[in-house]
This record gives structure tokens, sequence and C-alpha cells, in this order.
């Protein structure tokens, strides 16, 4: 018996575990650490509240 491989329904699952991939990846990617001065947040924030 001769084997034959379902070429369209190889391209959709290929292409669903290649969405899948990307989408995890882009849930997890992390945006890039800034430097942030907290003291001079801390002290506008201070500024707002004595408003």
């Amino acid at each position: 018996m001769a084997v034959t491989r379902l070429k369209r329904k190889d391209r959709r699952n290929k292409a669903i575990a290649t969405n899948k991939v990307n989408a995890i990846k882009f849930l997890t990617q992390t945006p890039e650490i800034k430097l942030v001065d907290i003291e001079a947040i801390k002290a506008e924030f201070a500024a707002k509240a004595a408003k």
C-alpha cells in the first residue's frame, strides 16, 4: 500500500503551528528597560497631592 501525503493539510498544520509560536513570542516580549528617576516621580506625585 502506497503512502500519500496530504500536502494541503500538511501546509495548514505548519501554518497553524507557526502562528501559535509567533503569538507566544509576541505576548512574551518585554519592553526595553529604561533608567527612571524614581525620586523625581515621587516629587511630582507629592506636588500634585499638595494642590
